[in-house]
C-alpha cells in the first residue's frame, strides 16, 4: 500500500493480492512471496520426517508408506520450488518488456516492483528526475506532485479493481496525468504533464486566478494570483476577506499592497473544484476598464451595467446566451431578459440602489433561436463615473426545465388527489343520473323517439366516469381492465364524442379493414389514446383539414425494428390517426413521448396526453410509432396484438358474443327469488335507484341510510338478511366497520361494497371481511343485479 509515513524508500509493501480481480496479473508482495517460498519448505520438512521415521524400524508396511509419503514430498517440494523460479522469471521477463516499450515515449514513464520501488525509468524520466533506479516512485515524483504518495495510493486501490487507473491532478506549474497499468510484477507509470483537454493552470489567463478544492484548499494560482499575493497561500480564508467567496459578490482580496476590492468569478467541475477569478475594481471608463479587457479571457458571461440599466460591455460567452452581438450596447437589460416576476429594470436599480440584497435571479433570455433560462447574478461596482453593476450569466436551462417538470408533476399530482377527494360524491351523481335513466329504459323499447337520447345520456355518463379514472391515472397507477374488443365497434361509438371534440371546420373519417380480427385491450383507456391523438391532429391543423382514422390488419413475417423498439413476428391489428396537420420538427420527434414534452405553446398542453398513450399502448402489450412530415402532416400508427374469433371466445369463456350489442335493460329476467337484501347508502337518490332495481329483479330490500341504522334493524333476530349491499364511505361508522360488527352475528352474510373512491385505496378493509366484492360507482342497472346475483348464487 502507498503510504506517506511509509519506511525509507516512502512506500509500504503491497498486500491482498488474493482480493485482486483476475486477468490484472497482480503480483504478490513481499509477504506473500515470502508465503509462496514457504511452502516448498514445508513440504520438504514432511518429507524428512517421513524419512526419519523410516529409522525406527516399523513394519514393513508402515515403511513402504513412509516412503511413499517422503518421495510424494520431496517431488512436491521441486516442483512448487520450479513454479516460483518461472513465476518470478515470468515477471522479470514483462517488466523488461515494459521498460523496452517506455524507452522512447516522450513523456517519464517508470516500472516498479511490488514494493513500489522504480526498476526501470525510461530516458524522458531519466533527464527530469534525478537518479530514480531504486527510489520509491513516491520519493521521485514528490518535487513535482505534492502529496504524491497519497496519490499513488488511490491509483494502486483502483489497480486493485482494474488493470488500468488514470487521474488528473494539480501540481505547481499545471495539470499532470498519472496513468498506471498493472503488470505481472509490478506496475507501469506514465506521467503526462501536458494532457489534452486538461484545466489549464491558469498562466494563460492575465486575471489572478487560483485552483480551490470542495473544502477551500488551495491547489494552484496562476502566476497573476502569485504577483497579486506576494506569497503562497494555502486556503481560501487567507485570500478573501469575507469565506465563502459568493460568485459575483464584491470582496476583499488580500494583496502584498494591502487589500483591494474585487469580484470573484467562479467556475466549477464535475469533481467539485472551482476555478476562482478576481475581476478588480473599475476605476477607469467602463469600455477602456480592466474588467472590460478581461471579459474574453474569463470562461464564463458577463455584461457591465451602467447606472441607467443599459449595457456597456458584454464578452462573447454573453452574447452567445442571450443571442446578441457587439452592437447591443446601449441596449436595457429588460430588452434582453424577462420572467423575472417583476420589472428588470425595478430589480436592476434596487441592485443599484442598494435596496434589496445581492442574490441570484433565473430570467428567460428573450433571443436566440432556443429558449435559454439564465441565472444572473448582480454586483455593484462604484468606481469615478459612479455606480454600476457587473452581472454574472450561467445558463440554467436545464435546471430550469427540471424544475418546471418537477412543478408540472406536483401540479398533476394534486389534481389527481382532488379528483380522489370528490370521486365519492361525482360518482354518486354519476349512479344516480345512469340509474334512473336505465329505469327510464325499462319503460321504452327501442323504436321509441326517447330511446336513442336515452342511449346518448348513458354513453357520456360512461365518459364522465372515465374521466375520473384518467384524473386518477397522473398520481396513481391504475390496472387495466382488458377485454376483447372489435375496433370497427369501438370506432363507430367513439365518432360521435370525436366529432364534438374536432368541430365544424374539420372532417372526420373512418376507414376499416373488413377482415380486421379483435384485440384485447382496456376500452376506456384505448378511447382515451384516440381522444388524446385526435384533439392533437385537431391543434395541428387551426385552419381546418381532415383527420382519418384507419384500422387494417398486418402480418409480420420478419421482425419490425424501428425506434429503437422491435415488433415481434406476427398478427397485429394496426391504427392510424392521420392529419394535414404543420407536422413535428425532426428535432422534438424523438421526445414526443417523452412526459411533459409539448410542441405547443405554454398554457396550451400539458405535455402528458401522448406520453400516457405510450404508457396505455405498452401496458396492452402493443406499440406506437410516429411519423411526421413538416407542414405535410403527421400519422400516428398502434400496433395492437389480434386475437382471432377462437381465442376472443376462448378469452371469454363461451361463445362469441363481441359482435352483439348490449343487452337492454328489459332484457335481463328477474332472479331474485325473494332474497332479502340490507341496502345501506347515505345518498337518497342513489339508494332509490338502487332499491327499485333490486326489487324489479325479484328481491326483498331493506333500506338504511347510515350504519347505524342498519345495525338498528339487524337487532330483529327474526330478520333474515342473505346479502349486505352497503356503500364504504358514510358520515359516522363507514361501511367495512358495520360489517365487521354485524358479521359477528351474522357469519356467512354475503356481502357488496360500494363506493366512488377506487378499489386500490379500499383494499386493505375488504380483504378483512370474507365473502365481499367491491362494485365501483358509478354501476349501471345490469352490473349492480349481475354483481348482487353472483354474490347470492
Amino acid at each position: 500500500m502507498w503510504r506517506g509515513n511509509a519506511r525509507s524508500q516512502g512506500l509500504a509493501e503491497t498486500t491482498d493480492h488474493d482480493r485482486r480481480p483476475p486477468g490484472i496479473g497482480a503480483p504478490p508482495g513481499p509477504a506473500a512471496g515470502a508465503r509462496d517460498g514457504l511452502q516448498p519448505l514445508v513440504v520438504l520438512g514432511i518429507g524428512v520426517v517421513a524419512g526419519a521415521g523410516l529409522w525406527l524400524g516399523p513394519d514393513p508396511q508402515v515403511q513402504v508408506a513412509l516412503w511413499a509419503v517422503a518421495g510424494g514430498c520431496f517431488a512436491g517440494a521441486m516442483l512448487l520450488t520450479a513454479r516460483i523460479v518461472l513465476a518470478r522469471r515470468r515477471r522479470r521477463q514483462d517488466l523488461a518488456a515494459a521498460a523496452r516499450l517506455m524507452e522512447h515515449d516522450p513523456h517519464p514513464c517508470f516500472a516498479t516492483d511490488a514494493a513500489g520501488r522504480v526498476l526501470a525509468a525510461n530516458a524522458a524520466a531519466r533527464r527530469r528526475f534525478d537518479r530514480p533506479q531504486g527510489r520509491a516512485l513516491a520519493q521521485v515524483l514528490g518535487p513535482v506532485l505534492p502529496q504524491a504518495a497519497a496519490i499513488l495510493q488511490r491509483q494502486e486501490d483502483a489497480l486493485q479493481k482494474r488493470a488500468a487507473a488514470h487521474e488528473t491532478v494539480q501540481g505547481p506549474r499545471g495539470p499532470l496525468r498519472i496513468a498506471a497499468h498493472r503488470v505481472s510484477g509490478g506496475a507501469f507509470w506514465r506521467i503526462d504533464d501536458d494532457p489534452a483537454g486538461a484545466v489549464q493552470g491558469g498562466d494563460h489567463v492575465s486575471l489572478p486566478m487560483m485552483v480551490v478544492s470542495q473544502s477551500d484548499t488551495i491547489l494552484s494560482m496562476n502566476a497573476a494570483m502569485r504577483d497579486v499575493l506576494g506569497r503562497r497561500a494555502t486556503g481560501l480564508d487567507e485570500v478573501f476577506a469575507q469565506v465563502p467567496v459568493v460568485a459575483g459578490r464584491r470582496t476583499t482580496l488580500n494583496t502584498a499592497r494591502g487589500p483591494i476590492e474585487v469580484i470573484p468569478v467562479v467556475l466549477t467541475a464535475q469533481d467539485g473544484r472551482r476555478e476562482v477569478y478576481a475581476v478588480p475594481g473599475l476605476a477607469e471608463p467602463p469600455a477602456a476598464s480592466v474588467a472590460a479587457r478581461a471579459f474574453e479571457a474569463l470562461p464564463v458571461a458577463l455584461l457591465h451595467i451602467g447606472n441607467d440599466g443599459r449595457l456597456l460591455a458584454s464578452n462573447r460567452h454573453a452574447q452567445a446566451l442571450l443571442g446578441i452581438d457587439g452592437t447591443a450596447a446601449g441596449t436595457r437589460l429588460s430588452a434582453l431578459v424577462e420572467g423575472l416576476g417583476r420589472p428588470v429594470n425595478d430589480w436592476v436599480m434596487d441592485t443599484l440602489a442598494e435596496r434589496i440584497p445581492n442574490r441570484s435571479e433565473v430570467a428567460r433570455a428573450r433571443g436566440g433561436d432556443r429558449e435559454t433560462f439564465l441565472k444572473i447574478t448582480l454586483s455593484r461596482i462604484t468606481d469615478g463615473t459612479g455606480p454600476s453593476l457587473l452581472a454574472v450569466l450561467h445558463d440554467a436551462t436545464a435546471l430550469k426545465t427540471l424544475e418546471q417538470q418537477f412543478v408540472q408533476s406536483q401540479k398533476m399530482q394534486a389534481i389527481g388527489e382532488l379528483a380522489g377527494g370528490i370521486a365519492h360524491d361525482f360518482n354518486n351523481l354519476l349512479t344516480a343520473i345512469t340509474g334512473h335513466c336505465d329505469l327510464l329504459m325499462l319503460r321504452r323499447d327501442a323504436g321509441d323517439p326517447d330511446y336513442a337520447d336515452l342511449v346518448q345520456i348513458s354513453q357520456n355518463v360512461n365518459r364522465a366516469a372515465s374521466l375520473v379514472g384518467q384524473l386518477l391515472a397522473f398520481s396513481r397507477k391504475q390496472q387495466l381492465e382488458p377485454e376483447i374488443l372489435d375496433l370497427r365497434d369501438t370506432m363507430g361509438e367513439l365518432t360521435h364524442l370525436l366529432n364534438r371534440l374536432v368541430g365544424e371546420r374539420i372532417a372526420l373519417s373512418l376507414s376499416h379493414d373488413p377482415d380486421l380480427l379483435r384485440v384485447r385491450a382496456d376500452r376506456r383507456q384505448l378511447d382515451q389514446v384516440v381522444m388524446n391523438l385526435v384533439v392533437n391532429a385537431r391543434d395541428a391543423m387551426p385552419e381546418g383539414g381532415e383527420i382519418r382514422i384507419e384500422t387494417r390488419m398486418v402480418r409480420l413475417e420478419a421482425p419490425l425494428l424501428r425506434d429503437r423498439a422491435e415488433v415481434p413476428v406476427g398478427r397485429y391489428v394496426t391504427l392510424r390517426v392521420r392529419d394535414q396537420g404543420h407536422g413535428i420538427p425532426p428535432d422534438k420527434l424523438e421526445r414526443i413521448f417523452e412526459p411533459f414534452f409539448t410542441t405547443k405553446g405554454t398554457g396550451e398542453g400539458t405535455g402528458l396526453g401522448l406520453s400516457m398513450a405510450y404508457g396505455i399502448v405498452k401496458q396492452s402489450g402493443g406499440y406506437i410509432f410516429v411519423d411526421s412530415e413538416v407542414d405535410i402532416g403527421t400519422t400516428f400508427t398502434i400496433y395492437l396484438p389480434a386475437f382471432d374469433t377462437a381465442c376472443a371466445a376462448a378469452e371469454a369463456g363461451g361463445p362469441d358474443r363481441a359482435g352483439e350489442a348490449a343487452a337492454p335493460p328489459e332484457a335481463v329476467a328477474a332472479s331474485g327469488d325473494g332474497a332479502v337484501v340490507l341496502l345501506v347508502e347515505d345518498e337518497a337518490p342513489v339508494r332509490a335507484f338502487a332499491s327499485r332495481a333490486l326489487q324489479l329483479r325479484g328481491y326483498c330490500v331493506i333500506e338504511a341510510q347510515n350504519a347505524e341504522e342498519a345495525l338498528e334493524r339487524l337487532t330483529d333476530r327474526s330478520l333474515d338478511v342473505d346479502l349486505f349491499l352497503t356503500d364504504v364511505v358514510m358520515p359516522g361508522m363507514d361501511g367495512p366497520s358495520w360489517v365487521r360488527r354485524a358479521l359477528e352475528d351474522r357469519p356467512g352474510t354475503k356481502v357488496v361494497f360500494v363506493s366512488g373512491y377506487t378499489e386500490d385505496a379500499l383494499e386493505d378493509g375488504r380483504f378483512a371481511i370474507p365473502n365481499s366484492v367491491f362494485l365501483p360507482k358509478p354501476f349501471s342497472l345490469a352490473e349492480l343485479t349481475e354483481t348482487v346475483q353472483r354474490q347470492l348464487h
